[in-house]
């Protein structure tokens, strides 16, 4: 059974601007948590050559309803020029863990 709820993938070139992202999608509601894994490596093609970067991937728990407000927030905080948005469902989880990402969301 698929919950309203999503995973959205997004990686950042550095802490800093990682961090500002994160806090700016918690302090205005629009995710409930959001992870910041350091250190990943990163091989993709680009520009007609492949090329390496250490980045920094977020993963931002929200509601589904929360979307296109997360990658309009992303777009125009990201430094890259084609960033990183993936959203997955949440296929399953713990019904108070997601109740809870249901809570801190004002508008919902």
């Amino acid at each position: 059974m698929t919950t309203p709820y999503q995973i959205i993938l997004c990686t950042y070139p550095d802490k800093d601007s990682a961090e500002q992202l994160a806090q700016l999608l918690v302090n205005e509601q629009l995710s409930a948590c959001v992870n910041i894994l350091p250190g990943i490596r990163s091989i993709y093609w680009w520009q007609g050559q492949a090329t390496s970067a250490e980045e920094y991937l977020l993963l931002i728990k929200a509601h589904r309803d929360q979307y296109q407000l997360i990658e309009n927030s992303i777009k125009a905080h990201h430094p890259f020029e084609v960033p990183e948005i993936i959203a997955v469902s949440i296929e399953n989880g713990l019904p108070e863990y997601l109740h809870w990402i249901n809570s801190c969301h004002s508008s919902i």
